[in-house]
């Protein structure tokens, strides 16, 4: 009996370790957590003025690509209408990079909490990407219809590249999802997190 005594002797510390690393990993969740809900103020504007955004560039490629770029003052028109939109793509972006900072700036060292950093920082990236490519065009627009302003042969049906590509590039937008509350959720289900400790 002594023998197998001290033969196992490792087994209560193994256990005591065990609950121990898991408490660990639990506290780091708890953490992480917190920190995604203090994003979740930046995080939700982001996501508002997004689609406020889309929605606005729809309704107006939609006209142009309708009727044309305008002749005239309507050209100036559209073009600071494309300036303004660019300025509105690059506040986005800039509400999603806090989120993106105040994420990065967590130390984990679990497995499976980096692993939800990972895919959220990966979403938001692909986000910001998509966001600069339709500042880009928005920017190219609005300098085409500054040119087709002083070209005397435009008539005034057709629109700029930029416009049409533009188009395309919403054409297959959808709606952001709440990132951020879904890394929550999985932290809280994976680790039995609840509301009160966040």
């Amino acid at each position: 009996m002594r023998i197998l005594s001290s033969r196992y002797w490792w087994l209560p510390v193994a256990v005591a370790c065990m609950a121990g690393c898991g408490k660990q990993e639990r506290m780091e969740a708890v953490q992480f957590a917190k920190a995604l809900r203090g994003t979740g103020a930046n995080f939700a504007s982001a996501n508002t003025t997004e689609k406020d955004l889309v929605a606005n560039a729809r309704a107006w490629c939609g006209g142009i690509t309708a009727n044309g770029g305008g002749r005239g003052a309507e050209l100036d028109q559209n073009a600071a209408v494309a300036a303004e939109l660019a300025k509105y793509t690059e506040s986005v972006s800039s509400h999603l990079s806090q989120v993106r900072q105040a994420i990065d700036g967590q130390t984990l060292k679990e497995e499976y909490p980096r692993e939800v950093r990972d895919d959220l920082t990966t979403e938001l990236t692909k986000r910001q990407r998509r966001l600069q490519d339709m500042r880009a065009l928005l920017e190219q627009s609005a300098t085409e219809f500054q040119q087709l302003r002083h070209s005397a042969s435009y008539a005034g049906d057709t629109y700029p590249d930029g416009v049409g590509k533009l188009e395309v590039l919403l054409r297959g937008y959808s709606a952001p999802e709440d990132a951020v509350a879904s890394a929550v959720a999985a932290l809280k289900e994976k680790y039995g997190l609840h509301d009160s400790e966040l």
